[in-house]
């Protein structure tokens, strides 16, 4: 598993030992030492314009609205457990608030450090494995589904591992959210979308999602879209096979989708513009990829937990990329309140002053959306006989997806100014932008793929030369020229250890890179001087969206 290779504490991030309720000396009200802790999430209202929605369609956002309720209920039960019993020990407000956002008591930007007493480190593997579960134990044990991604592990009444699937495990939710996806079916105007619900419900009661996931692909025309269900296995720290459950609504903003619609056709030309060796870029990309750019109006489960998603490439079964691809979407609205709340004022704190005018939403949008226009190039299966990357690489394999799709992104949005494509474009912003995000996503933590990647990224640009520190000033400024080599060599490893399944060499790079120096730690905790927040949490809901 990826190793936890520091703890790193940002403002306010200690260990607070008692989560009591605010006391009162005399007429002054002592704050709560959880406050700084929650304040390090900015609230954002998450909304957008339904007006042109049919009555049937905001009748249809109610129900779905209850299906994310339970996919809010089983990510609990695959992080942590009971909720209400954690709750109950809780009497500070903040400290309340706190293990809602990270769904249990240890703190996601933190290195999963405990907050609440009594609470040891956290289960690499969360709530999906018996909690006192060896390596040498998972590896020895002659069960043929031991590495689904939708199914529980657990101990029978002999100490024997066992392997449970999710529609039996979770019986009562699955079978409360598949009702409810049907009869959400029955309001959908869209005959796509309406199959993708109908097919997903009979996935959460059999965990067969292939049939829904190709309906999901095959949907073009629908104005609604709702990613429901187990999904990503980041959870999964122990050996990144299960899957947790997610819901996120979004709605689709016809305007930007139409603008993204012809770099779809140049993904196989791009495939073959990689990087790497030709071995490393053999497989075929789509030219059909469904880019489109929704607001999102509910986040729940997975999905909400700690730091927040602004993009999504889904789906992930290999069968699914084989036949149709995959799907990238933009989230518009969440991206735009990262940018404004988070990504401007870092700039002002670390990056150079002559290079600050280069940070802009729409350099921060395409680095963004090539990031998951990457996930879906290079090579799903190695060339050494190994099966999939993910199955290759195990633990370390999120880590390394990620950095690709960072490093490759970048190198796409190069390529593509190089094929005319983006005219009248100054790299500049990309390239600072991009520099500038790197203080964003470390901030996310050792316990998140996107913050190891982004460690490593950092220290591999500083060996390279890439970036320049002015010690007078604490900032930082891009050169271009070696940022572009470095982008180019980084991409290339990458993608070797990708595709060669290489979890050795994924494990070096990680340990020799991932970890942060004491001159990045000074410039982080400048930031948090700053009070400038690591991410976003929201006021969200049907009120909120308008549909009461």
């Amino acid at each position: 598993m990826i190793k936890k290779l520091l703890i790193f504490a940002i403002s306010g991030a200690f260990i607070f030992a008692s989560c009591g309720p605010k006391e009162n000396k005399g007429n002054k009200e002592k704050e709560s030492p959880m406050k700084a802790k929650v304040e390090q999430y900015a609230m954002f209202d998450l909304k957008t314009d339904l007006s042109h929605l049919s009555d049937n369609q905001k009748e249809m956002l109610k129900i779905l609205f209850k299906v994310a309720d339970v996919m809010e209920e089983l990510f609990w039960l695959d992080a942590y457990g009971d909720k209400d019993e954690l709750m109950s020990k809780l009497e500070d407000p903040f400290a309340k608030t706190y293990a809602a956002i990270n769904y249990g008591p240890w703190d996601r930007l933190d290195g999963d450090s405990p907050f609440v007493e009594g609470y040891g480190a956290k289960p690499a593997g969360a709530n999906y494995y018996p909690k006192d579960i060896t390596e040498e134990e998972f590896k020895a044990w002659d069960n043929p589904n031991k590495d689904s991604w939708y199914s529980i592990v657990r101990r029978d009444d002999d100490g024997n591992l066992i392997d449970i699937p999710y529609h039996e495990y979770y019986a009562e939710q699955v079978d409360e959210a598949a009702s409810l996806l049907k009869e959400a079916a029955r309001f959908a105007d869209d005959a796509g979308f309406k199959k993708y619900l109908n097919l997903r419900a009979e996935a959460l009661l059999t965990d067969e999602y292939l049939a829904s996931d190709l309906a999901w692909m095959d949907m073009k025309e629908n104005m609604i879209d709702f990613v429901v269900g187990p999904i990503e296995s980041y959870e999964d720290g122990f050996m990144g096979y299960r899957a947790a459950h997610s819901g996120q609504i979004l709605i689709k903003d016809l305007e930007w989708s139409q603008r993204l619609e012809k770099y779809g056709k140049l993904l196989p030309e791009l495939q073959k513009s990689l990087p790497c060796e030709d071995q490393y870029k053999q497989e075929e990309a789509r030219a059909n990829a469904d880019m489109n750019v929704y607001d999102v109006i509910y986040y729940a489960g997975d999905c909400n937990a700690g730091s927040k998603n602004i993009a999504i490439n889904l789906p992930n079964d290999p069968r699914v990329h084989a036949a149709k691809g995959s799907r990238k979407l933009q989230l518009r609205n969440a991206m735009k309140a990262k940018f404004e709340k988070i990504l401007l004022p870092i700039s002002e704190v670390l990056i150079d002053k002559d290079q600050r005018k280069h940070v802009k939403f729409n350099a921060f949008f395409e680095n963004t959306m090539f990031h998951e226009v990457a996930h879906g190039l290079g090579i799903n299966n190695t060339i050494t006989d190994k099966g999939t990357v993910r199955d290759a690489l195990q633990s370390n394999y999120s880590a390394i997806e990620e950095g690709k799709a960072d490093i490759i992104g970048l190198f796409l949005v190069t390529k593509l100014n190089e094929m005319g494509e983006f005219k009248d474009k100054d790299l500049m912003d990309n390239y600072v932008t991009f520099m500038a995000s790197i203080f964003r996503s470390i901030r996310f933590g050792v316990t998140s793929a996107h913050g190891v990647a982004n460690m490593v990224r950092f220290n591999y640009f500083e060996e390279k030369g890439a970036f320049t520190r002015d010690e007078a000033t604490g900032t930082y400024q891009v050169n271009f020229e070696k940022m572009q080599q470095a982008m180019n060599d980084l991409g290339a490893m990458i993608l070797k250890i990708q595709g060669d399944g290489d979890f050795e060499a994924a494990q070096r790079l990680i340990e020799d890179n991932g970890s942060i120096g004491q001159m990045l730690q000074d410039d982080l905790d400048r930031i948090d001087a700053a009070g400038i927040p690591v991410d976003i949490r929201f006021n969200q809901g049907t009120k909120v969206a308008g549909l009461e």
